[in-house]
Formats: structure tokens, C-alpha cells, sequence
């Protein structure tokens, strides 16, 4: 199982100081922290995508590929790649180079995004969201597989003998995973392929969680990938730790409170209490976390959300100590208990290569086998 970090890239004043921090600062404290992320043991690291502001991570590649140069070993992600206004020749580009530059520690998390005004920015109608992420991503998929591709659509231009350079490294696109706050078509699209399956999860109680998580596991044995329980699911979260429970909550009540996304809503008991936020020592991130597998099933990644409303880089950097000394080691080790041998590890560039490498050699000593002049 992976656990790792995703960031919104939000650029917001500190309630606590006054103070607002510049978009370069943003930027370098995202890599500050994915830096951190990696020394803390983590395995993922992945970036949302935004184009208004207060954000700033408006060219995800470009940052990953940056990080990728000061990193060895941690999976660089996305926590949102819009396939609805992005082009799919520009996606499968991006992501092609950005694995040769990081070795294969790639993957990409496709959404629809929810910013309505961002899709005139690029061109597009929000009103066919849906059809556009259907579209895209057959195209996509495409472009990653295919020598020469010849595709006609209905939302974007006709492609002839085109041919994606650079390849994908190994020629093994990047693992993609679904991600959906809400939609079930994004579910059905991630089963439909047999690709993972994100859960925003840090929003809705965990009867919505439930709900999409398990249509896309018995969609994804519908189509004949496998077993409900052998589907690629992968969730969200948000944490603020401290030593002391009560340190915790009085540290960030100030935070969630001003916070663009739930400020001025529901209180923070509330809100801790019906959504997976979990505000307390690293015992208590421990029990509700693992306690997401009760109604999500055995799972492949776990995502937390820690740098966002407006936290000083300073205290980021402390709880990605906490959670890579005192939470992850934990999780790892209680989430094997009892975990089906059946229930696959997330995918990774050289688990799919692997996979791919067995299934030739199967169709070789097949072809073998039914060729007896064979040698």
C-alpha cells in the first residue's frame, strides 16, 4: 500500500499572522515539502492542477519534473489532470517526457475539474464534461498505445498518421488513475478500463465514499478485470497532528475556520466528525484512517492533504515528520493485517513493465506449444 501527500497549491493568508505569502514562495515551499515528503518515508507525492487564482500550480509537469531532479525515490503524481480542457497530444506528451526524466516515477490522476470558468479559458463548454472526459481519454489511451494513430471525434479536431514522440519509457504508459469528488460515470469510466479509482474523500461523509467505491469495484468485475476486491482504489484525506490532542485542535481552529474551501461553515467538531478530517494526535489519525477500510475495502493509496489554509511551511514540514515517524510505519503495518493475497500492491512503472514482460513470454510459449516446427 502507498500513503503519501497531495497538495491543492492554494496561496493563502495565515489567519494566525496576517501574512500572505508571495506565488514564488508558494512554489518553492511545494517543493520544499515534496522534498520532505520523500526524506519522511513517504511514497507519493502529487500535485493538483489549477488555472485561477489563489493557486499556482497551473503547469503540474513542470513542477513534477523539477521535483523529479531533486528526488530519487518518491512517485510523482497528480492529484487532478483536467482531461476535459487539456488536449490529450498535450497530456500524453507531458507525461511521456516527465517519465523519462523521473525513471518511470509517474503516474497520472485524471478529473473533470469543477471550476466552470476554466473551460472558456481552454476552449470548452462545461456542459459537455462529461462527453469531453469520455472523448479525451479514449484518445489518450490511444496515443500512449499506438504506433500511428487515426481518430475521429466529435469535440476535437481528427488525428492522421500521428505518432507521440517521445514513446512512453519501456513503452508502458504511466499508470492512470479516476479521480471523482461526486460523479459515478467517472467510476464506471475507471472500471470500464480497469484503471484506478481516486476518491476525493475529504469533503462527503463516508457513506458517499462508500456508495462510489463500491459501484466502481463491482463495474470493474462487470468487465472482467477481476474480483471487486482486486479493483485499484485509492482515497483522500486531511490530517492536522500534534503530540497533544488538544494542542492540535487549538493550533489549526484558527486555519480550518478562514479556510476558502469550509471556512465560515460548519465548526470544526462538525466537520471532523462527517468527513475523514482528522485533527488530533497521531493515535488518533491512526485509528480513523485505518478504520476507511470498513467501507472502502482493502485499498492501494492513501493521500493526505496537509498544506493547504494557509499553514506556515514550517508547520508542514513538522507534521510530515509526524506522519512519516509515527503514523505511516503504523498504517503499513496494520493495513497487512488480514489483507487478502489476492488484493494487488499499487501499480508502479516497474510492476507494469513486469507484468507486461509475463504476458508476452505466456503468449510466446504459447505460440510454441501450438507450433510444433517451433524450435
Amino acid at each position: 500500500m502507498q500513503f503519501g501527500i497531495f497538495t491543492v497549491g492554494d496561496v493563502t493568508t495565515d489567519p494566525t499572522t496576517g501574512r500572505t505569502p508571495t506565488e514564488a514562495e508558494r512554489i518553492q515551499a511545494t517543493v520544499a515539502i515534496a522534498r520532505k515528503a520523500e526524506e519522511a518515508g513517504l511514497d507519493v507525492f502529487a500535485t493538483g492542477e489549477h488555472h485561477n487564482p489563489p493557486f499556482v500550480p497551473s503547469s503540474p509537469t513542470t513542477l513534477l519534473a523539477y521535483i523529479a531532479a531533486q528526488t530519487r525515490r518518491i512517485v510523482l503524481s497528480t492529484s487532478t489532470t483536467l482531461i476535459t480542457t487539456n488536449d490529450p497530444v498535450k497530456i500524453a506528451e507531458d507525461f511521456s517526457v516527465l517519465q523519462h526524466l523521473s525513471g518511470g516515477r509517474t503516474d497520472i490522476m485524471l478529473g473533470r475539474g469543477n471550476t466552470g470558468p476554466v473551460y472558456p479559458w481552454f476552449g470548452q463548454d462545461i456542459r459537455d464534461a462529461l462527453p469531453l472526459t469520455v472523448e479525451h481519454y479514449g484518445l489518450l489511451r490511444r496515443l500512449w498505445r499506438e504506433e500511428v494513430v487515426d481518430w475521429e471525434g466529435k469535440l476535437r479536431s481528427a488525428l492522421q498518421g500521428f505518432t507521440l514522440a517521445p514513446r512512453p519509457l519501456d513503452d508502458v504508459p504511466p499508470f492512470v488513475w479516476h479521480a471523482s469528488i461526486r460523479t459515478p460515470e467517472v467510476a464506471e469510466l475507471a472500471a470500464y478500463y480497469g484503471d484506478g479509482f481516486f476518491a476525493n474523500h475529504i469533503f462527503w461523509p463516508a457513506s458517499h465514499t462508500r456508495q462510489l467505491v463500491s459501484l466502481y469495484r463491482r463495474r470493474f468485475a462487470h468487465y472482467g478485470h477481476g474480483t471487486p476486491q482486486q479493483a485499484i482504489v485509492g482515497l483522500g484525506g486531511q490530517v492536522f497532528m500534534r503530540p497533544n490532542s488538544q494542542d492540535a485542535v487549538d493550533e489549526f481552529r484558527p486555519y480550518f475556520d478562514n479556510a476558502p474551501v469550509y471556512g465560515h461553515g460548519p465548526s470544526l467538531e462538525e466537520f471532523t466528525e462527517l468527513t475523514p478530517l482528522t485533527v488530533g494526535s497521531p493515535a488518533q489519525v491512526i485509528e480513523k484512517t485505518l478504520g476507511f477500510r470498513e467501507y472502502a475495502g482493502d485499498y492501494q493509496r492513501q493521500l493526505f492533504l496537509m498544506d493547504h489554509a494557509g499553514l506556515p511551511v514550517k508547520t508542514v514540514l513538522e507534521q510530515l515528520d509526524l506522519l512519516g515517524k509515527e503514523v505511516v510505519p503504523v498504517l503499513r503495518k496494520e493495513f497487512a493485517v488480514g489483507r487478502p493475497a489476492d488484493v494487488p500492491a499499487a501499480p508502479t512503472h516497474r510492476s507494469l513493465l513486469r507484468d507486461r514482460e509475463r504476458a508476452e513470454a505466456e503468449r510466446s510459449t504459447g505460440d510454441s506449444d501450438q507450433n510444433p516446427e517451433t524450435p
